[in-house]
């Protein structure tokens, strides 16, 4: 990957921060965003004593629940790098209430940057617990009584859904999504019974273990990956229910692009 530049959100811990490691370990120009500002300070000085790059690895601080934020990461992004040749989409989380949130942040993100991305990849975190969603393109505030893993699940059907439909309409692009496994991470961090879950349950995976495939989708030839594929330990897998219909894809594209503003 070397001489490759790779932006990994959701980069100040866990899968992101393994991710970042991986790539700087083979040479790539690393940019790092993360929401807060000193884990990422953390994050980036550990990619940086990692990396094999004469160009050290960046830190790019954002908020995801701002659309503002994704703008403005966008163009500094787009400044410090002419061309990116891969996007990982890896910020994300299971939120135990109800509020008021900016999941379409990635899918903002990388429309803005979809000039830079020509001939590069883009690759989206979801989850195997995109069985477990409800999405509905129409109501992307899942109205009624919220169930935290039920919209979790939704956020990631729609991971898969966005990818497939990139790569209809941008074919330029490789766009792609995978499951990462159960990684011991900070992931449910906003409530103690997930959180205790990531922190005892035995067996979880390691962060570098849960970015093998993010890491394998960045830089595998061109022939063994499939534009729009969704993958599951670097094979190429059927997503269950909705995450399949191309029909919704096209409507979730549609929604995305009237709630952000594009």
């Amino acid at each position: 990957m070397s001489d490759l530049t790779v932006v990994v959100t959701g980069a100040s811990s866990g899968i992101g921060t393994a991710a970042a490691e991986g790539f700087a370990r083979r040479g790539a120009r690393v940019a790092l965003v993360g929401r807060d500002p000193d884990r990422l300070a953390a994050a980036t000085e550990r990619v940086r004593a990692a990396a094999s790059s004469a160009e050290p690895p960046r830190g790019f601080p954002a908020d995801f629940e701002v659309f503002a934020d994704v703008r403005r990461l966008a163009e500094e992004l787009a400044e410090a790098y002419p061309t990116i040749d891969v996007l990982c989409n890896n910020a994300g989380a299971v939120i135990p209430a109800r509020q008021s949130t900016v999941d379409l942040a990635p899918f903002l993100l990388t429309n803005l940057l979809r000039e830079r991305l020509a001939g590069g990849r883009v690759v989206n975190t979801s989850s195997d617990a995109h069985q477990s969603g409800a999405l509905d393109p129409a109501h992307l505030d899942s109205p009624g009584a919220y169930k935290p893993f039920t919209v979790y699940g939704s956020s990631k059907q729609a991971n898969i859904l966005f990818a497939a439909e990139a790569a209809r309409r941008w074919p330029e692009i490789v766009s792609t999504s995978y499951h990462p496994g159960v990684v011991r991470t900070r992931f449910g961090r906003e409530s103690s019974v997930i959180s205790l879950f990531y922190r005892i349950t035995p067996f979880l995976l390691t962060p570098a273990k849960g970015a093998d495939t993010m890491l394998w989708l960045a830089g595998a030839p061109p022939e063994a990956v499939t534009n729009g594929g969704y993958y599951v330990k670097r094979q190429l897998k059927q997503p269950a229910g909705i995450a399949a219909d191309p029909a919704a894809a096209a409507a979730l594209w549609k929604a995305s692009v009237e709630a952000t503003g594009l």
